[in-house]
């Protein structure tokens, strides 16, 4: 059973026809690797490099907000003590000398102790928020 020369060459026009072009454009493939490093690229950007500069900025604002204030609570404990050995005369003087410093430590301290609350209790909304 040999098939007749019309069926045969049927067969081989559909076979052709089964065929799908080649992709435009997509057989170089340097043009690929290309475009593979441009997505690669965009894609490190995207989820590296921008939120590591929004990081930096944030960072940037914190320590200079620290400088600062751990700078003015510096300045406002020496202009406390020196008010505290100014202007109460001789009552802490003498054996009470070492008070004036006792007083603006505890300042000092109380001042510190509100920061560390105020920040845990920040922290805990901030964590129950996120659950």
């Amino acid at each position: 059973m040999v098939p007749a020369a019309g069926n045969g060459s049927r067969h081989a026009e559909e076979a052709e026809a089964e065929v799908p072009p080649p992709a435009s454009g997509r057989d170089d493939p340097g043009e690929v690797l290309g475009e593979l490093r441009d997505v690669l690229v965009a894609y490190f950007r995207q989820e590296a490099v921008e939120p590591l500069k929004r990081l930096a900025a944030w960072l940037g604002f914190g320590l200079a907000g620290g400088v600062f204030m751990s700078t003015g609570l510096v300045l406002l404990a020496l202009a406390a003590l020196r008010a505290l050995q100014t202007e109460t005369g001789d009552h802490l003087g003498g054996s009470l000398s070492w008070s004036p410093y006792a007083i603006v430590l505890v300042g000092i301290l109380m001042v510190f102790m509100v920061t560390r609350a105020a920040a845990r209790a920040r922290r805990r909304g901030t964590g129950e928020s996120a659950e």
